[in-house]
C-alpha cells in the first residue's frame, strides 16, 4: 500500500497546532519546517508547512490562507485505555479555546475534530447482550465527555 500522509489546512496556525499536537501525543515530534520563499503567496520567510510525527504518524500542516476551515466530516480517534487517559486527552485538546461536543467528540482550538474513546466504551457497545448494549448506547448519548464508569453502570442497568 502506498503512504498516505494526512494533510492539514491552517490560515497560520500550522506551527501552533504542531507544536500543541507533538506536546499531547507521546512519541510525537516536529521534523520539518519550510518556509515561504519571496515568490510566494505569503510574506518571505513565514511558515509554509510543518511536518510532524504523532507517535510514529506523519502529519503535515499547510499555512494556507483563510479558503477552508476544519469541520467534524472529518475527525482523528484517539483510543484510550482508562479513564484517566481520556480525561487528560479531553482536557489538553479543549484548553485554550477548544469546544466539547456529545459522544466523545471535541475540537481544539485550532477547529480540528478529535474523538476521544475509551477502548471499554467499544466493548460495552458490542456487548453480546443487546439490552445491555442498548443501555450503554442510551448513556453514551447523553455524555459529552465519556466517562466509563457511567457506562459501566447504565449497562448494568443501575442508572
Amino acid at each position: 500500500m502506498p503512504k498516505i500522509t494526512p494533510w492539514l489546512w491552517f490560515d497560520t496556525e500550522a506551527e501552533d497546532a504542531a507544536k500543541l499536537y507533538t506536546s499531547i501525543f507521546k512519541n510525537s515530534r516536529i521534523t520539518d519546517v519550510s518556509r515561504y520563499g519571496s515568490g510566494g503567496p505569503r510574506p518571505e520567510g513565514t511558515v509554509m508547512t510543518v511536518s510532524f510525527e504523532l507517535d510514529g504518524r506523519e502529519f503535515v500542516g499547510l499555512n494556507g490562507g483563510p479558503e477552508f476551515t476544519f469541520d467534524e466530516a472529518i475527525s482523528f480517534m484517539v483510543e484510550c485505555a482508562s479513564q484517566a487517559e481520556v480525561d487528560d486527552y479531553w482536557d489538553k485538546l479543549t484548553a485554550d479555546g477548544g469546544e466539547e461536543s456529545q459522544c466523545g467528540w471535541l475540537k481544539d482550538r485550532f477547529g480540528v475534530s478529535w474523538q476521544i474513546v475509551p477502548t471499554r466504551l467499544n466493548e460495552l457497545l458490542g456487548d453480546p447482550e443487546p439490552d445491555r448494549a442498548q443501555r450503554a448506547m442510551r448513556a453514551m448519548l447523553q455524555m459529552r465527555k465519556i466517562d466509563i464508569a457511567a457506562l459501566e453502570r447504565a449497562a448494568d442497568g443501575k442508572d
